[in-house]
């Protein structure tokens, strides 16, 4: 074979052997395209599945939205008039003590449906994930004097101590959730007292270490909660699935009370508040949960005063006669408000709906109007619109009543016009308290009488921080006086504090022509602390 043909032969053979390398390839190519295809397809099909799922998601969200939204004002609507009505029988002073063991238990049964409502309520906004921090300041000594005054009677019917520990450096007054807070305490007191037969139980409060940012002079920081008692403890097996909805301990079980949800809602709320909840146990020797809660520290004047809870008789005297219109769809609502308020000498007229209220509120002007938000005809909503879109509206004060939980329907009744919201079923305290923040309304409590009521504006205005607020000068020469008894010097000094502040000025003079000198005394030394002007 010549050297040319071999060269021939061997071209040949590479070239063949490059066309099958080049169809195998080819062919790899195909396959691998098609595996492309059929992922792309198979993606963008699962791409579709996630979209419609998502979309399903969201309308059941909305479902759920709209049920929760029912659900509350179905089940709130009728608890209002059940305990509103057992507030109003237990101001009489004609029933038996059998009549008021009976109202008693009426109260503490409504009392409970209304925390298993409010419980399942609430999981299922922490499930949808609508449950969000609501701040404001409050005073943590006053919270926590409440709960345990709340808890004490039912210690002492089981005979059990309850004790309330609180380190001298945890700050008095903070900004935070405290309507959680407050929550979460209850329903570990709550656990704590209905599983402990013998012993006690103790909360303790205190910052959470030693280098927090409380305890070394600043503003933010930690503070720890915990709530031991002696009872039977929870076994090991069952502290893993303590925290899940709907699960409860062989006690629990045994005690045929609850749902099982405090302690999922109580995490939840605790995680809301930037701190974490554990708990430890030991059969036959009680159990310790402890939680944590970022707080930020305010000054006192930023926390508002709480008012009287003593039973109101009475409005001042020689004040405008108030005009109040009461708009619900419910009788029983109704008439629950025009008890309340009739005896007192309030002016009141009633409607039924949207469009009634505008029309005796053109005709009537009253002062304040209460707006059920759910009505049929024209609601709540669109009455108020129609109200406050005109001057005469702007001057009346239109308080929300609605049985709803949802927050966002707060922001929707703000901005429907309303001043004010208040939830079914409401406190008599709540009512009063709304009426005095929006027009002036003053009373006259069960343990004062009308005289007293000059007493009562003026301890209103006699403040701390009302004082803290004048020229330090001017705070440190009125203790001067007041020390040495200088008459016309605390006089005309009161004279200087008339013109920024009469309200203030009026209260002193009054206090100090009653001889209450050492109460003013104590009130400016405060306030010199709060400035750093004491010596």
């Amino acid at each position: 074979m010549t050297p040319w043909l071999s060269l021939t032969l061997l071209f040949v053979f590479y070239v063949n052997r490059s066309k099958k390398i080049v169809e195998q390839r080819k062919n790899e190519l195909a396959q691998t395209n098609q595996q492309l295809a059929r992922e792309i397809v198979q993606r963008a099909k699962i791409e579709a599945e996630l979209v419609k799922a998502k979309d399903v998601a969201e309308a059941a969200n909305q479902t759920k939205s709209a049920f929760l939204a029912n659900m509350s004002h179905e089940l709130r609507t009728p608890l209002n008039a059940i305990l509103g009505f057992a507030q109003l029988m237990t101001r009489s002073q004609n029933l038996s003590p059998e009549n008021q063991e009976n109202l008693g238990i009426i109260s503490r049964s409504g009392e409970h449906l209304l925390t298993l409502i409010n419980n399942v309520l609430d999981l299922s906004k922490i499930e949808a994930g609508r449950t969000t921090l609501n701040e404001s300041n409050f005073d943590l000594y006053r919270l926590l004097d409440d709960v345990e005054e709340m808890f004490q009677f039912k210690a002492d019917d089981k005979r059990l101590q309850l004790l309330f520990d609180r380190a001298d450096d945890v700050p008095q007054y903070l900004r935070g959730d405290q309507v959680k807070l407050r929550q979460v305490l209850i329903n570990l007191l709550n656990n704590a007292i209905k599983f402990t037969e013998s012993g006690g139980v103790l909360v303790r409060v205190g910052i959470a270490n030693s280098q927090s940012l409380i305890a070394n002079g600043n503003q933010q920081g930690p503070i720890a909660f915990e709530v031991e008692d002696t009872g039977p403890g929870i076994a090991p097996e069952e502290l893993d699935s303590l925290f899940t909805a709907f699960v409860q301990t062989e006690s629990g079980k045994a005690s045929q009370e609850g749902t099982g949800l405090g302690l999922p809602i109580s995490r939840k709320f605790v995680e809301l508040m930037g701190g974490k909840i554990t708990v430890s146990s030991k059969l036959g020797h009680g159990t310790i949960f402890k939680f944590d809660i970022q707080a930020t520290v305010v000054d006192r004047s930023d926390v508002e005063t709480r008012r009287s809870h003593h039973r109101i008789i009475a409005l001042e005297p020689d004040k405008p006669r108030y005009r109040l219109l009461i708009v619900d769809d419910k009788w029983n609502n109704l008439q629950l408000l025009i008890k309340l308020l009739n005896p007192l000498g309030f002016e009141l007229r009633e409607a039924q709906n949207g469009q009634e209220a505008i029309a005796i509120w053109e005709s009537w002007e009253p002062h304040l109007i209460w707006m059920d938000m759910r009505m049929p005809v024209m609601n709540g909503y669109e009455a108020t619109k129609h109200i406050k879109a005109t001057t005469k509206g702007q001057a009346t004060a239109i308080v929300a009543l609605t049985a709803s939980v949802l927050e966002e329907e707060r922001a929707v009744i703000i901005s429907a016009g309303c001043d004010d919201f208040l939830r079914k079923p409401f406190r008599e305290a709540d009512i009063f308290d709304t009426m005095h923040k929006h027009i002036g309304v003053r009373y006259v409590y069960a343990d004062q009488t009308p005289g007293d009521s000059k007493a009562t504006a003026d301890a209103e205005q006699l403040t701390t921080a009302a004082l803290a607020a004048l020229p330090p000068e001017l705070v440190a020469n009125l203790k001067q006086a007041l020390v040495n008894v200088d008459l016309d010097l605390i006089d005309s000094l009161i004279e200087q504090i008339r013109e920024p502040n009469p309200a203030l000025a009026q209260a002193l003079a009054n206090t100090i022509d009653n001889f209450e000198y050492e109460r003013i005394l104590n009130l400016l030394t405060i306030a010199m602390k709060d400035r750093n002007l004491d010596e």
